[in-house]
């Protein structure tokens, strides 16, 4: 069994900088991608970022590339998502998970943190 902990959201004015962070317990996810998708208040689940197990390929929402980078460290079993220039579309409770990509492309959430909420102002 996996366990994932956000960390590191809250409220930040637009423009500005946010790191959510997130640690992992249970067992080693190296064999796991790593991703953050967000929930924006009344809206459906959406893809923010996910890294491959290695640290190496990432891929962005087109909404985010340029301004969010995602990353791990697997000797400390931790992922983070540094954002910067928030805009209060950003506004979202945002859930770290581990992820099984298949060779077509396809995620597969195994893992879900609790989640972390991040509120962008105006």
């Amino acid at each position: 069994q996996v366990q994932l902990v956000e960390s590191g959201g809250g409220l930040v004015q637009a423009g500005g900088p946010l790191r959510p962070s997130c640690a992992a317990s249970g067992r080693t996810l190296g064999c796991y991608s790593m991703g953050w998708v967000r929930q924006a208040p009344g809206k459906e689940r959406e893809f923010v970022a996910d890294i491959s197990g290695s640290g190496g390929p990432t891929d962005y929402a087109d909404s985010v590339k340029g301004r969010f980078t995602i990353s791990r460290d697997n000797t400390k079993n931790t992922a983070n998502l540094q954002m910067s220039s928030l805009n209060p579309e950003a506004t979202a409770v945002y859930y770290c998970a581990a992820v099984l990509l298949s060779q077509q492309g396809t995620r597969e959430y195994r893992y879900w943190g609790q989640g972390t909420r991040v509120t962008v102002s105006s």
